[in-house]
């Protein structure tokens, strides 16, 4: 709650020297209730605004700001510090203000609002600042960077974030997406990108923001890196290095079934698609999964198995993309409202959505923006302040603004579902007319494909160590179990 600042706007018409002002925003009261807003705090500064002397005006917008975060209301301090940093350099309190907005960016998860002011601020203004905001705009930026395809710019603001930096491990995974990407200037350094995402698995430092998220996500660079080089053995380890549970394992449960596929396991392929095929999974976004499945079955002609993933994809697919055609039909606000009480949208889609960091980010700060308003407003409403009516509307554009955003970026995330589920169904038609045209082919050829299959004999898959249990999987799916499954198979191709 907001501390009285009462004091402040009868000294400021007083005459009161500067010293004494700061001492006097800095000593603050208490609001005797404990839960709203002090009218007193917000009308102080509507006082000291009106003061004659520009120098006053300014220290009282910025007292205003660090006292609106010290009661907890950073939406509202947004405000009056991204007033100061949009006067310039000018601003006596142009700098703390700008370190102050960099700070509030991690409380606030803000991914848009203070990227953007910061990205339109001249480096040589926050190249200035102490070591830790800097890192952190360096860092921020460098994600506008990269999203904008500027991967030069990018690479070389990453080059500003320390070790020390709390950002440090986030920067390296971002600069290991950075050089293993073939757009870079000068082709993809896999041999750098490698060594960005070892430092984020190095790394044990206490201070590090995010270093559980920013490990998993370097153990996936690392499996892709190696994917990317042909080094499919060593891309499948690193997929198993990725713990079970984590927020990102079934993106590696099914990049690990291309990886043992491309390593001439098909058998392993089929059982980490078989994981993500759980009951568990049920709201993962995988429809290349069921592909995947078909092609290896496909290859193994095995057509009648390769026919029944094609079904399974066509049942629960194709549908979901009626769904969406329907949902987009709608104004941009409205799909993000959508998505936010998870209404309309189907639900792997909308949990995929979901996941996106930049629509998370919006997320919170509406939601403290919502809680500010609703403070303010019970204020307004009681007619003690004639300065909330100000700051509200200040909140409500800013909340307006962040709805436009995140509805355009959901948008694009339901257009990119959409094509990829026309993109795979075009797939999976190709594969469905070259295992029909590879039956026929059979068929003609008077191949009995069923006593080639007769004639092998399935074993059971080798365990790793005597520290592993052999079970049959008889249609349950455990959940200790998952990630574990292991096919052999038959193979029905005659022999050429």
């Amino acid at each position: 709650m907001l501390k009285p600042l009462i004091a402040a706007a009868v000294f400021l018409a007083s005459g009161m020297s500067r010293p004494e002002l700061a001492k006097t925003f800095d000593r603050g009261g208490s609001d005797p209730d404990g839960e709203n807003p002090n009218p007193a705090a917000l009308d102080s500064f509507r006082t000291s605004a009106a003061s004659g002397d520009p120098k006053v005006r300014a220290e009282a917008q910025y007292r205003l700001a660090r006292e609106l975060e010290r009661e907890q209301m950073p939406a509202a301090a947004l405000i009056e510090l991204m007033g100061i940093v949009a006067s310039g350099p000018s601003h006596p309190f142009y700098s703390k203000a700008l370190e102050e907005l960099i700070a509030l960016q991690h409380q606030l998860g803000d991914e848009y609002l203070i990227p953007t002011m910061i990205s339109a601020e001249p480096m040589e203004r926050w190249a200035q600042l102490p070591a830790g905001p800097k890192a952190r705009a360096a860092y921020l930026l460098a994600k506008v960077e990269h999203r904008k395809g500027n991967l030069a710019q990018a690479r070389a603001l990453l080059d500003l974030v320390p070790p020390a930096s709390e950002v440090y491990a986030l920067s390296r995974y971002l600069l290991g997406i950075i050089e293993i990407d073939p757009r870079l200037p000068g082709g993809a350094r896999p041999d750098r990108a490698i060594e960005a995402f070892q430092k984020v698995l190095n790394l044990s430092a206490t201070n590090q923001e995010s270093l559980s998220r920013a490990q998993h996500l370097s153990i996936l660079g690392m499996a892709r890196t190696q994917y990317g080089l042909g080094e499919y053995a060593k891309s499948v380890d690193w997929y198993d290095r990725l713990p079970r549970f984590s927020p990102f394992w079934d993106q590696a449960l099914l990049e690990a079934g291309f990886a043992r596929f491309r390593n001439g396991d098909p058998g392993g392929a089929l059982g980490s698609l078989q994981s993500l095929h759980a009951p568990q999974f049920e709201g993962a976004f995988q429809p290349e999964s069921w592909v995947l499945t078909a092609t290896i079955y496909y290859f193994n002609c095995l057509y009648g198995e390769a026919k029944a993933a094609l079904g399974s994809f066509g049942e629960i697919y194709p549908p979901m993309a009626s769904e969406l055609e329907g949902a987009m039909s709608s104004r941009q606000d409205e799909l993000f409202d959508a998505v936010a009480r998870g209404e309309r949208i189907p639900r792997p889609v909308l949990l995929w959505v979901r996941a996106n960091d930049r629509v998370q980010g919006i997320f919170r700060i509406l939601a403290e923006i919502d809680r500010e308003i609703s403070e303010l407003e019970r204020v307004s409403r009681s007619g003690d302040s004639s300065v909330a009516p100000e700051l509200l509307p200040a909140l409500q554009q800013n909340r307006a603004t962040l709805r436009q955003v995140g509805g355009r970026i959901v948008r694009n995330r339901l257009e990119e579902a959409a094509r990829n589920i026309k993109g795979f169904a075009d797939q999976a038609g190709i594969i469905r007319f070259e295992t029909s045209k590879a039956e026929k082919e059979l068929a003609e050829a008077s191949i009995d494909q069923e006593k080639i299959l007769r004639a092998q004999q399935l074993h059971r898959p080798a365990l790793p160590s005597d520290a592993w249990q052999y079970w049959k999987f008889e249609g349950e799916f455990w959940l200790d179990e998952i990630g574990y499954y292991q096919y052999t198979l038959k193979r029905g191709c005659p022999i050429r």
